[in-house]
């Protein structure tokens, strides 16, 4: 997809506020400092339309960037960032179960994971969250670039056997730096829509 058209339309906590529009939506769910905001600017051709931060847990709403007038790329909270209270946390997993499990429009959680490191604790749980909601999957590895090309194999093993992954659900490589694994990206998504 060619992206001219692309702006950040809201931030949002609760079912009230989210878009009417009734465009296919995919979320991006990832550890904070995964590169879910970097991902979301290359997919879309745009420096920093999605704020990459310095501190981690940055995102605290539901933020919705509305894609060509076709579809939305919503960026969730990132998990498992310690400086956040338990409260805190257990408010943005209730935002997040909520908007994941009952959201009609939902077409596929794009899970970001970095592929230089095997999915930690957090990024299992979230995909058997997303496995047991037969949310629709496509994880995402980032940061291919700084792994030799000949060991992405190993680590794509790594990530599958990590997060026990159901056989359909799409595996893709892919850096922001060299702008790897875009057009595969965009054809997971615009197959589901």
């Amino acid at each position: 997809m060619k992206v001219h058209n692309v702006e950040m339309i809201m931030s949002a906590v609760k079912p009230e506020q989210y878009p009417t529009e009734g465009y296919p939506e995919f979320a991006l769910a990832g550890r904070s400092n995964v590169g879910k905001s970097s991902f979301i600017n290359k997919m879309i051709g745009r420096k920093s339309l999605a704020r990459t931060s310095s501190k981690p847990g940055k995102t605290q709403t539901l933020n919705f960037y509305k894609i060509e007038e076709q579809l939305f790329f919503v960026d969730v909270p990132g998990y498992g960032y310690a400086k956040v209270s338990k409260t805190e946390r257990e408010a943005w997993g209730k935002m997040i179960e909520r908007y994941i499990t009952a959201r009609e429009e939902l077409r596929a959680v794009l899970l970001i994971v970095d592929l230089r490191h095997p999915p930690t604790e957090d990024d299992c749980m979230m995909y058997d969250f997303l496995a047991h909601y037969n949310v629709p999957t496509i994880v995402v590895a980032t940061k291919a670039d700084k792994i030799p090309k000949g060991k992405w194999e190993k680590h794509k093993k790594v990530v599958r056997t990590t997060l026990n992954m159901e056989k359909h659900h799409p595996l893709l490589l892919f850096s922001s730096e060299k702008g790897m694994g875009i057009e595969e990206a965009w054809r997971e998504i615009e197959s589901r829509m």
